[in-house]
């Protein structure tokens, strides 16, 4: 007996190809080597050098993968497909694409372009896919990207860019959030790379650190590039700890470079870096600071702090010095010496836990204050400097008092008496001029420089004057002693 659907095929198998298979006069036919599954047009290595005209407005997945469609124009379809949020167009040679090739497609989520000849991303290249999520761009020959190639896509969560020919990094994807503001995953692996803006990277937040690919470049080694990677290795990010291996620089050296591990440049000539600290703070007392809680974990549900003193902060604005902000990070009101320690961020996300460590270091004097913590030593250093100056100008740079000679001034003090007769004194040890003649200066009347500043005048010693004391002996003209000598004077 047949049955209401007609021969051979019952009533209930009709309805549910009719379901799966929406290709009638209302919808459309199914293109000539392509596979058509209810919404899905599969044309994979269908040897196709164009798109299929006329496609179903109901496409939601199209497969054009494994072609030779080397040019996507922007007629490619005639019409607006508005449930098409799928598009794969891998492996074709594609070295050409329109700026206008998007417009009908405007509710792209997945755009797979991998594995072709692009040399360049155009200006607004991407602009129509404001709701893209997932772009596929690596193993291609990207040498150029224009910096409005990604503008408008607020949604892009993944950009695969390895495999490429790109020699600078493209910071302004990254820079303030505010270009792709929901990118979480960022492919630069395998391309030519020999420097990346190691500050900035290491500024980002670590959800987007553990999915920022940068294995398979030709880094030169560094420092600040050791402690990137190796505060990722402590932090155990995916980007490191699945590629720590490819993750290479190159040591200059004659006569070829020399190829290392990063890791490996930790305590090695001639770098000789040093091991990276994870989450160190330095602040002064009196500062208001906030710890960030840098943690991998996307869509936390909930999160603490746990001070050095084991206190829990765990309500938004808190009373005391400790206060936790929305953006989950802790604030430090007026910093003590006693508020330094390490501080433990408690992370609870929708799948695992993670604890994030910050070490507070809180130095014993303001930052704007006086500083009452000089160096004893260094002070001391100064102080004998001082003083020796002050001897030598004293000693060498006594300025001349005798400028003229009065006849009515008073006769010189004997000189026998001991207490004008210091070997430190920089008095001349000549007897004083004559009585009415005009004073001669020093280095007009002595023939050389004596110790200690003296001079010497003439050949000659003067007389010694007539005195009923015992007359005291003149010093050998040719003797030199100096004014630190232990040598007794012969009297």
């Amino acid at each position: 007996m047949e049955g209401a659907g007609g021969p051979g095929f019952p009533l209930p198998l009709l309805l549910v190809l009719a379901l799966l298979l929406p290709w009638g006069s209302a919808g459309g036919t199914c293109p000539p080597h392509c596979v058509c599954a209810s919404n899905i047009l599969s044309c994979s290595q269908a040897a196709l050098s164009s798109v299929p005209s006329h496609l179903p407005r109901f496409t939601a997945v199209l497969d054009l993968s494994h072609n030779n469609v080397s040019r996507l124009r922007a007629d490619w379809t005639p019409r607006r497909l508005a449930h098409l949020h799928a598009l794969l167009l891998s492996h074709n040679g594609l070295s050409f694409i329109s700026t206008e090739a998007f417009t009908h497609v405007p509710h792209l989520r997945h755009l797979d372009l991998s594995s072709n000849r692009l040399r360049v991303l155009e200006e607004n290249l991407f602009s129509d896919l404001t709701e893209l999520e997932v772009l596929l761009l690596y193993n291609n020959e990207i040498s150029t990207l224009d910096r409005t190639a990604f503008e408008n896509l607020a949604r892009l969560r993944k950009l695969y860019l390895g495999r490429n020919r790109i020699t600078r990094f493209p910071l302004e994807l990254l820079r303030d959030g505010s270009r792709l503001p929901q990118l979480a995953l960022l492919d630069l692996s395998a391309n030519r790379l020999r420097s990346v803006p190691v500050g900035e990277l290491q500024a980002l937040p670590a959800w987007l650190r553990d999915r920022l690919y940068l294995h398979g470049n030709p880094l030169a080694c560094d420092c600040l590039l050791f402690q990137l990677v190796a505060r990722g290795h402590h932090r155990r990010l995916s980007a490191v700890m699945d590629f720590q291996e490819e993750l290479r620089c190159s040591l200059p050296a004659t006569p070829a470079p020399i190829e290392i591990s990063i890791l490996d440049l930790a305590g090695r000539q001639p770098l000789n870096c040093s091991e990276a600290q994870e989450a160190v703070l330095e602040a002064h007392l009196g500062d208001t600071i906030a710890l960030s809680c840098d943690t991998r974990l996307q869509g936390v549900r909930s999160r603490h702090w746990v001070t050095p003193g084991g206190e829990r902060v765990l309500e938004e604005g808190g009373n005391g010095s400790a206060a936790l902000l929305a953006n989950g990070s802790l604030q430090l009101r007026a910093l003590r010496p006693e508020d330094a320690g390490t501080y433990a961020c408690w992370v609870a996300g929708p799948l695992l836990n993670e604890t994030v460590y910050v070490e507070l270091l809180v130095h014993n004097f303001t930052l704007h204050g006086p500083h009452d913590t000089l160096n004893t030593a260094y002070t001391t250093l100064v102080g004998c400097i001082l003083s020796v100056v002050l001897v030598l100008i004293y000693l060498y740079l006594t300025p001349c008092h005798c400028c003229c000679c009065r006849g009515t001034e008073k006769s010189p003090a004997p000189r026998d008496d001991s207490i004008n007769s210091s070997v430190l004194s920089a008095t001349p040890n000549h007897a004083a001029g004559i009585p009415g003649e005009p004073c001669r200066s020093r280095s007009a009347s002595a023939t050389g420089p004596g110790q200690n500043g003296r001079f010497k005048s003439g050949g000659t010693p003067q007389p010694p004057p007539r005195h009923p004391k015992a007359q005291r002996k003149v010093s050998d003209p040719d003797s030199v002693s100096s004014v630190f000598s232990d040598t007794p004077i012969v009297v």
